[in-house]
């Protein structure tokens, strides 16, 4: 169980570890297929899939790996998969200060598959998009696009 909850001893802060920098690029960024597993805090089971993140840079960028880390300080904790791809992207935004950041969620919870309802092909799709990603439906459709392919 320490493993499985050990995000509740990281901060965002200490995984970015000063990984971020200056660079003249303000077109979007993407990684995608980010493996994700987690804890379903309602029934204790697991649940897990794949994370896709993009934003768009003010000037500054972090390293890509840094991403990956940031999914992993949230989905080691007791979750739900909506609050967990809002504090994904809400932990780039204060971290980056871009102009939108866009983080889609697909997951499978072995509380739908194992117990309950047991529909074992369900999988659950949930997104949050912030700033730009947000308000222009032609950045949204870009990331949307791109994670896709």
């Amino acid at each position: 169980m320490q493993f499985l909850t050990k995000g509740y001893q990281e901060s965002t802060e200490d995984v970015l570890n000063g990984a971020i920098f200056d660079e003249d690029h303000d077109e979007m960024v993407i990684v995608k297929d980010i493996d994700m597993f987690s804890l379903c805090e309602h029934h204790l089971v697991p649940f897990f899939g794949k994370v896709h993140i993009g934003y768009l840079p003010r000037k500054k960028v972090v390293g890509l790996s840094k991403l990956a880390r940031i999914v992993e300080i949230f989905s080691r904790r007791l979750q739900v998969q909506e609050r967990l791809t809002k504090q994904i992207a809400m932990a780039i935004t204060e971290a980056l200060k871009p102009a939108g950041v866009a983080v889609v969620v697909e997951a499978s919870h072995m509380c739908m598959l194992m117990r309950g309802v047991q529909k074992m092909n369900s999988r659950t799709i949930t997104s949050t998009m912030l700033g730009v990603l947000r308000e222009d439906p032609k950045s949204r459709e870009e990331f949307l696009t791109l994670i896709k392919n």
